[in-house]
């Protein structure tokens, strides 16, 4: 199962809006096949892992990261593949969260006389797909805040600059962040102050494939309430449309922002902003699973006020920016019995810096 996982990683980047899977065929203490899920509309993990096994697969052992699927989509089902070269066994390290799954895979195994166990190494097949799992049981996606800071907890001078706090490990590491995510999101400000572009690059990311991943741009999204985006931006020219999310019903200055290759949606909220959970929504309805909010201290501290983050990447930088600059997040917190608790998970040495992953605690309705 470990290897399956492993296998499964492989898919890290490419197999959206699908979930990452593998599978490793076992028979007689040996590894017959193996395969993993590389991107939507191609064979599946199961699929690829027969096809290496070939009649090795008859009265094997199948390890498999998720649930087989049952159903007919872009290909067959694995479960009638599996039930098709008679595999003896399947080890499943978790039950599909897909509604059109959810189980079905595993008794249609079980009909077939195949001995079904699931639950080994669930955990880890979980992180491998938190945005998958996330969007089949709540409709929403998985929302990843990146941040960058000084040891002071500041994020850029007052004047917003901002470039940069961070060294080159940690930038490389957010390329890679950007390209598992089906989109980044961003503020107007991040725009105005840096003219950011959003995208993918192939010689920053470090790993293998660079160039086929970054064939694969993520949605680039621009919360931008009033419409204040120039229109010689470079957001606006790159390759593919960028998403303009606003509150700003003036459909002409809609019309111009489209003529420059944009999409603009409206989605207001209270007090003329951007409703950011109409906005989950609305990404979660193009089947994104994993988000990647990387934006200044206002948009992040309205989302983490709205309970919509739910994993902090925070880079610990070791200098000093001052009491001028800017923080983290802008909150409106007035006294200890509003703070916001955070679960630390792991604090690990990105270069010089620092890489904070946490998880914000949220408070429930009665507490």
């Amino acid at each position: 199962m470990a290897l399956a996982l492993q296998l499964a990683a492989k898919g890290l980047y490419t197999t959206a809006p699908n979930p990452r899977v593998g599978c490793v065929l076992v028979k007689d203490d040996q590894i017959v096949g193996s395969g993993w899920h590389r991107k939507a509309g191609e064979a599946h993990a199961e699929i690829n892992a027969i096809k290496e096994a070939g009649s090795a697969a008859n009265g094997a052992t199948a390890y498999v990261t998720l649930e087989p699927c049952s159903h007919y989509g872009r290909t067959p089902p694995c479960a009638d593949a599996l039930i098709k070269v008679g595999v003896k066994k399947a080890v499943i390290a978790m039950q599909d969260p897909n509604p059109v799954v959810a189980g079905r895979g595993i008794e249609q195994l079980r009909q077939a006389d195949i001995d079904v166990s699931c639950g080994l190494m669930a955990e880890q097949s979980q992180a491998l797909n938190p945005g998958f799992i996330k969007r089949m049981e709540t409709g929403q996606p998985w929302l990843r805040c990146k941040m960058a800071m000084s040891l002071d907890g500041r994020t850029a001078m007052a004047s917003g600059e901002s470039q940069w706090i961070t060294a080159s490990a940690a930038r490389q590491e957010v390329q890679r962040l950007r390209a598992r995510s089906c989109a980044i999101v961003t503020g107007i400000d991040s725009v105005l102050q840096d003219d950011c572009s959003l995208t993918v690059r192939a010689d920053e990311l470090g790993i293998s494939e660079a160039n086929f991943i970054t064939q694969r741009q993520p949605q680039r999204v621009v919360v931008d309430s009033r419409l204040r985006i120039p229109l010689s931006a470079k957001i606006l020219k790159q390759a593919g449309r960028t998403l303009i999310v606003t509150a700003n019903e003036n459909k002409t200055l809609h019309s111009i922002i489209q003529q420059r290759g944009a999409d603009v949606i409206c989605l207001p909220g209270e007090d003329g902003k951007v409703d950011l959970a109409a906005l989950m929504d609305y990404l979660a309805e193009k089947q994104f699973n994993e988000i990647l909010l990387e934006t200044g201290s206002r948009l992040a501290g309205s989302a983490l006020q709205a309970r919509l983050i739910d994993e902090l990447r925070i880079y610990l930088a070791p200098k000093l920016l001052g009491s001028e600059a800017r923080p983290l997040f802008q909150l409106p917190l007035q006294s200890m019995a509003d703070q916001l608790p955070v679960d630390i998970e792991q604090i690990r040495a990105v270069g010089p810096d620092w890489c904070i992953e946490a998880k914000p605690r949220y408070q429930n309705e009665e507490g």
